[in-house]
């Protein structure tokens, strides 16, 4: 017997009315269209579902990280969505604080923070999470390319998985 087993959404873990504001803020101030700010939002949402449950630390892609730091501006809707799946605040914490180490690559970050992803259920949308896309956060050229820790002025981002 065969049993078909669906993957979760991140639009799921909010409601509608929210997830709808977080995208359509995107599209606005990323000046992109809506259907590529919905699947932002999406991936930003099932990641910090998985970081919620995971025991190292994971790295949005620079793309699936606008979702994150569109999320946090609403603070009251963060914090309750924090509390509701992790039971605690789940802090974004840049790489240049120094309190995080980068021991991986970012195409390394990317694959096991996919895989993490997977694990938990949740789908995974592959061209948003690709560690060599071109940066889209700014006009000087960045690759990001695998042997890159992220470019000077972008950092990788990872957050910090507290116990």
């Amino acid at each position: 017997m065969n049993i078909a087993v669906e993957e979760l959404t991140g639009q799921g873990l909010v409601a509608e009315e929210l997830f709808d504001r977080l995208a359509n803020r995107i599209r606005k101030e990323q000046e992109m269209s809506q259907e590529l700010a919905t699947r932002i939002v999406d991936q930003a949402l099932a990641f910090l579902a998985t970081c919620a449950g995971a025991s190292e630390p994971l790295s949005p892609s620079e793309t699936v990280d606008i979702g994150w730091h569109t999320f946090i501006l609403y603070t009251r809707e963060y914090a309750a969505f924090c509390e509701r799946l992790a039971g605690r605040f789940l802090h974004h914490e840049p790489t240049d604080t120094g309190s995080v180490s980068v021991s991986r690559t970012p195409a390394e970050s990317m694959k096991v923070t996919m895989q993490a992803i997977r694990a938990a259920g949740y789908a995974v949308d592959p061209p948003l999470w690709d560690a060599s896309a071109a940066c889209n956060q700014c006009s000087e050229g960045c690759t990001h390319s695998s042997g890159d820790t992220g470019c000077h002025h972008h950092p990788v981002r990872t957050v910090t998985v507290l116990a």
